[in-house]
């Protein structure tokens, strides 16, 4: 009997659930509850007290000595001649720093002192050799019968053993040499055309006083000749 009421209840358990599920899909559906609309009155602008914007005050510009409007250096150029094949650009740009520093308002003017006519030339020959040693040098028994040698001579052919260290060592000191003919070894300084240092003189860099020191005395000078 008891199994009965557990088989009982396990069947109607899901018939009531499913008809409820038939009764709740053909029943009407409910009314919409009113809705009560609610009026927002917007609260009052708040008026914020904007804070006074602060001007940058303005300073005087500060002016240079030595004039009105422009620098002590004013109207005066520097022309810095050096050797760029020696490597004294950084010394060039040390000293031309140093001198707008001190100058304000100098115009310094850098430039290539080339070396005197004879070495240029002789420069312009080097590479010309170099590449006709190492032309022999990879095609002599050609170029030798047509220059009308039966045989060609015996430095060739030791030469020709020997063709890579030829070939560096030529490249090697044909470069050296060309370097050296290129250089002036100048560092000369002058101001308004007019020279105040010359290392081809003096054998050595001028220092930063001594050019410091120079240059201002050429500057003194010329503002009293142009005032006067």
């Amino acid at each position: 009997m008891a199994v009965d009421k557990a088989q009982l209840l396990l069947l109607g358990l899901p018939l009531f659930l499913f008809c409820s599920d038939v009764f709740n899909l053909f029943a009407p559906p409910p009314a919409p509850a009113a809705r009560h609309h609610h009026h927002h009155i917007p609260p009052p602008p708040q008026h914020f007290q904007t804070a006074a914007i602060q001007q940058p005050l303005d300073f005087p510009a500060q002016k240079a000595p030595g004039g009105f409007g422009g620098g002590i250096g004013l109207g005066n150029t520097v022309q810095i001649d050096f050797c760029a094949s020696c490597s004294y650009r950084g010394n060039a740009e040390t000293m031309k720093k140093m001198l707008e520093s001190a100058f304000p308002g100098l115009n310094v003017v850098l430039g290539n002192y080339p070396p005197p006519l004879p070495k240029r030339l002789l420069a312009k020959v080097v590479p010309v050799v170099q590449f006709g040693v190492i032309g022999v040098v990879m095609g002599g028994e050609y170029i030798f019968p047509r220059l009308g040698f039966a045989t060609p001579p015996a430095w060739y052919h030791s030469m020709r053993g020997n063709r890579f260290g030829t070939i560096s060592s030529t490249w090697l000191m044909g470069n050296f040499l060309q370097g050296f003919l290129q250089s002036s070894g100048a560092f000369e300084v002058s101001i308004n055309g007019e020279q105040v240092y010359s290392k081809l003189r003096e054998k050595r860099f001028p220092g930063e006083i001594e050019l410091r020191e120079a240059i201002s005395k050429r500057i003194v000078n010329s503002g009293v000749v142009d005032g006067f």
